[in-house]
């Protein structure tokens, strides 16, 4: 309740591993569960058709154009085919061999200043695989009205300026929710130079008073130029005289965008540099104020993070997965495919309640923006759908309300627009940074390190049984927060991935069949790094293991034959490599505990079992017990 003022700057058509995948204590480059690829490839080496080889290759300023790199296809249908229905494995052949390029901190210095001043969110997702309208109408009104009720679904950019009013939207924003519940609210931009990247300009209940000229709300405050020519004197004359709005949206104009093309990252990091001095101008207004700062889009940049979506279809129209909360709105009915969530993008929270170079790795997407003003204010939106209420936060764990930062602070490098305009002209000047391709490239490294981490409302477990024929899994969910998990068959990685997603207190089984030789190979990813990792050969072994990860990890190892069995329990990482031994007698279950001291909660260890080759479970993650941790120590390392 201390937040008074909600500020909300969503810029242009970057990824996150794009921008901060070298940035260490992140989920970037360095990290080690990943999405499986064909032919032992990692995630990071995508392929153009011919089978080229393309990884990911830095940006770097000093050898090229890095600043005005071009831009990359970005509609629903690349999207779609470049995502490839959780598969991965030909990005750039979609989006364009530039999609695999990345900056380091030299070409975004303030942006990563701002990051590791204040708390950045490593698991932010664009709401939708594709362009910039329709991620922008869920900030603006949480949905792309997948039924059809008002104009939608919203798949392309149409509708993204000030048409005629007989086609526009109809359905109800957000910003007319806060009207009528008498919440103050504006949105700040030149309407002649904002990109078209106000989308309530896109709708008739604003449009038709914006033309007949007739006194409107919604006009006076959603479709007026408070910002001209790049400056922010509007801003700053309401934070100087008191009137600065309970929600705020601004839209920044073409040049100062960071849309590849007509802006750059130089150019969008001075912007977001000055709307901060602003909001700072007045000390008071700050203390009491949370500027969120993201991009509609990742453009076509390569993320490498599997978004948590709801499960696809299959060519035959059978579902790929299941869900025990209703996701009909996030499939489009035309060809079924998955609206979003889609890659990750860069998302930087800044306020005195999180301060400190803090990361965020629960689930969010720009519906989260709403359900952090509802949280504020109490006003509804309904138009969110009921799985991502479920899936996706409402951005409150990353805060710390309890101790406000109120201390004075500078984030540096500061840069004129002189410097940044003379920056940009010098990189035109320069071709365009050469792309590395097949044994050319290397792949990309992240900086060692770790943040503070804010503490996730997640625990899950994947329980296996073991059938005649193949492999049942149970997803279960017993935090506070629903998961999707998501299912690569490693032996069929052609296969669509299967993705499940469960509910708070709920649970979920599927089967797996056996290969020819009676061999199953299951990889199943959930957030921030959880995996189990499932191999085996059947008929059953009578064999099994179970781990339970709450507040502590405990393992479970049953055996169900008559001779007894010596199970071996193996770290990955965060200690030295020495295994141990547990014998379990026929027909018995013992638990142990695996040790976390020392370790921030974060395990990965394997069981094997001496008596029975090629079983193996690999369980790695975090343990949450509500309160703070560190990032994942072994990333980067």
């Amino acid at each position: 309740m201390d937040v008074e003022h909600i500020v909300i700057l969503m810029q242009e058509n970057r990824a996150f591993d794009h921008y901060f995948g070298t940035m260490p204590g992140v989920r970037g480059f360095g990290d080690r569960i990943t999405v499986p690829l064909p032919d032992g490839r990692s995630v990071w080496e995508q392929q153009l058709a011919n089978g080229t080889t393309v990884l990911p290759y830095h940006l770097d300023a000093t050898l090229g154009n890095a600043q005005r790199v071009f831009g990359t296809p970005h509609s629903y249908s690349d999207a779609q085919s470049a995502w490839a229905k959780g598969s991965f494995g030909h990005w750039p052949q979609f989006k364009a061999q530039w999609s695999m390029g990345y900056y380091e901190q030299a070409e975004l210095p303030f942006q990563f200043a701002l990051a590791n001043a204040f708390t950045v969110c490593d698991a932010y997702h664009c709401s939708f695989h594709g362009g910039t309208n329709p991620n922008r109408l869920f900030m603006f009104t949480g949905t792309n009205d997948p039924f059809a009720t008002g104009g939608g679904p919203a798949i392309t950019n149409h509708n993204d300026f000030l048409g005629p009013p007989e086609e526009g939207f109809t359905w109800t924003t957000y910003a007319e929710r806060l009207e009528a519940a008498g919440v103050s609210w504006k949105v700040y931009e030149d309407l002649f130079d904002n990109f078209t990247d106000n989308s309530l300009a896109g709708f008739r209940q604003y449009r038709e008073p914006f033309y007949a000229n007739t006194p409107s709300p919604l006009v006076q405050k959603g479709l007026s130029s408070t910002l001209t020519n790049g400056n922010l004197d509007g801003l700053r004359n309401d934070v100087l005289g008191g009137t600065l709005p309970q929600v705020s949206w601004i839209v920044a104009p073409a040049g100062f965008s960071e849309h590849p093309g007509p802006s750059s990252p130089v150019q969008g990091g001075f912007y977001t540099q000055e709307v901060l001095n602003v909001l700072t101008a007045d000390p008071d207004v700050f203390a009491r104020t949370v500027l969120l700062v993201m991009f509609d889009e990742n453009d076509g940049f390569f993320d490498h993070v599997p978004p948590p979506c709801a499960p696809s279809l299959r060519a035959d129209l059978s579902t790929a997965g299941a869900s025990t909360v209703d996701d009909a709105a996030e499939r489009y009915v035309v060809d079924g495919g998955v609206f979003g969530p889609g890659p990750r993008v860069p998302m930087t929270i800044v306020s005195p309640w999180s301060r400190g170079g803090w990361v965020d790795s629960q689930a969010f997407d720009h519906t989260s923006l709403i359900r952090f003003i509802e949280e504020r204010f109490g006003v509804s939106e309904p138009n969110i759908s009921p799985w991502r209420r479920a899936v996706m936060g409402d951005l409150t764990s990353a805060f710390d309300f309890r101790h406000p930062n109120r201390r004075p602070f500078f984030v540096s490098p500061q840069l004129t627009r002189q410097q940044a305009t003379a920056i940009v002209s010098a990189q035109q000047a320069l071709p365009q940074v050469p792309i590395p391709l097949g044994s050319a490239g290397t792949l990309p490294v992240q900086g060692q390190g770790i943040r503070p981490s804010r503490a996730l409302p997640y625990e899950l477990h994947v329980d296996t049984e073991e059938l005649l024929d193949g492999v049942r899994l149970t997803f279960r969910v017993t935090g506070a927060q629903a998961a999707v998990f998501h299912v690569y068959d490693r032996l069929d990685l052609a296969a669509v991935p299967r993705r499940y997603t469960v509910e708070s207190g709920k649970s979920l089984d599927d089967t797996w069949p056996a290969d020819g030789d009676g061999v199953y190979d299951l990889w199943v990813m959930g957030p921030n790094g959880f995996l189990r990792h499932v191999q085996g050969t059947v008929p059953t072994s009578g064999i099994e293991v179970r781990v339970e990860s709450g507040r502590i990890v405990r393992v479970h190892l049953a055996n169900g034959g008559v001779e007894s069995r010596t199970f071996v329990l193996t770290p990955n990482a965060y200690r030295p490599p020495v295994g141990r031994e547990v014998r379990v007698n026929g027909g018995v279950e013992r638990a142990r505990r695996w040790p976390l001291s020392g370790r921030q909660r974060w395990y990965d260890f394997t069981v094997t079992c001496m008596e029975v080759p090629g079983f193996s479970r690999r369980f790695a993650g975090r343990a949450e017990n509500g309160r703070p941790s560190i990032s994942d120590p072994a990333m980067g390392a």
